[in-house]
């Protein structure tokens, strides 16, 4: 690929600098064929030079003024950036010329028409460079969305698969037929809380996104689920520092990460799991203490898994060890 671009590059330059030499000629009305392989090889050098400094601007000017920070600056410092190089060329090429191959300046153009005709040459070769960048940044754009949607729909496969676990649906439905026999009140409130569940699931299909409102009224059905299983083996809050609830997130984030605390701890009323959601401007942190559990269910999505979805949309969810402490702060989505 890289040959094949040189290939491409280097015939394209060669007809530009043919074009270039004709304007010259028919402008400065010259013999075509006088000296041609000198005039086509100093044409095609300028061309050259051109090219490489223009490359240079266009890589300086994508790394410190891109145009998605301000369009119009970033033009303003195209054409400065042009005409220096076309000042700067100027200079060395009339070094060379009547300093070190001792042209006579006779019959030559002055520096105004040179200077002219070296941005009339310039500026084409730019905007291709520009146009070449823009679409390949187009293509990027559109390679990345495809990959991020990709992303999206394994990720609500495998939440799904994980909700559907045998040994989630198998410990549920063990509660919920003891619960007929002994309760059949909270029988009933645990059937819905199931169903709200799973509804919630089902209903993501479409969502790469939810409000953080919409995730913690899912997640109380699942904290119902969990009290109703471990009765007070637990304890659960949540702290709302800021009104953050119209914020985005990915889809049963939080479920999830309490999931894991469960799978990866003990919970039993000697031993409490405390687990802590605190909602602030910047983050979502859930929290919980660690007492680690000796036989750990490897299944379900994992934090990785979750932190790797938050980089689609670069985002970074921090994960912290305090000792005592599991920490994980989830960042917000701006859609």
């Amino acid at each position: 690929m890289n040959i094949k671009i040189l290939i491409i590059f280097f015939f394209s330059s060669l007809v530009y600098a043919l074009c270039q030499m004709f304007f010259s000629i028919i402008v400065m009305k010259e013999d075509l064929w006088r000296n041609f392989h000198i005039q086509l090889s100093a044409h095609y050098v300028v061309i050259i030079a051109m090219c490489m400094a223009d490359y240079g601007l266009l890589l300086l000017l994508n790394k410190h003024l891109p145009y998605s920070r301000n369009i119009f600056f970033r033009i303003i410092a195209d054409i400065a950036g042009i005409t220096a190089i076309c000042l700067i060329l100027l200079l060395i090429f009339n070094f060379l010329i009547y300093h070190v191959f001792l042209v006579p300046e006779q019959g030559l153009p002055p520096f105004i028409v040179k200077f002219a005709f070296a941005m009339t040459t310039n500026v084409p070769i730019l905007l291709v460079f520009e146009l070449i960048h823009y679409f390949q940044s187009e293509q990027k754009a559109i390679a990345d969305s495809e990959k991020a949607k990709r992303e999206v729909l394994l990720f609500q496969h495998e939440t799904l698969r994980s909700q559907i676990n045998p040994h989630f649906l198998f410990n549920s439905l063990n509660v919920l037929s003891s619960l007929i026999y002994i309760n059949q009140e909270n029988a009933n409130k645990f059937t819905k809380a199931l169903s709200k569940t799973y509804r919630y699931v089902l209903s993501l299909t479409q969502q790469p996104m939810v409000s953080v409102a919409d995730e913690l009224d899912a997640l109380n059905s699942y904290i119902f689920l969990m009290r109703t299983r471990f009765e007070n083996s637990f304890t659960f809050t949540v702290d709302k520092m800021a009104n953050c609830e119209q914020n985005k997130i990915i889809p049963l984030t939080l479920q999830l990460l309490i999931e894991n605390a469960f799978k990866h701890n003990i919970a039993t009323e000697e031993s409490l799991l405390n687990i802590k959601i605190t909602i602030d401007n910047a983050y979502i942190t859930v929290e919980n203490n660690i007492q680690p559990s000796r036989s750990v269910d490897k299944g379900g999505i994992g934090l990785k898994y979750i932190a790797k979805q938050y980089k689609v949309y670069a985002k970074e969810v921090i994960v912290a060890h305090t000792g005592h402490l599991f920490i994980v702060k989830i960042p917000y989505i701006h859609p």
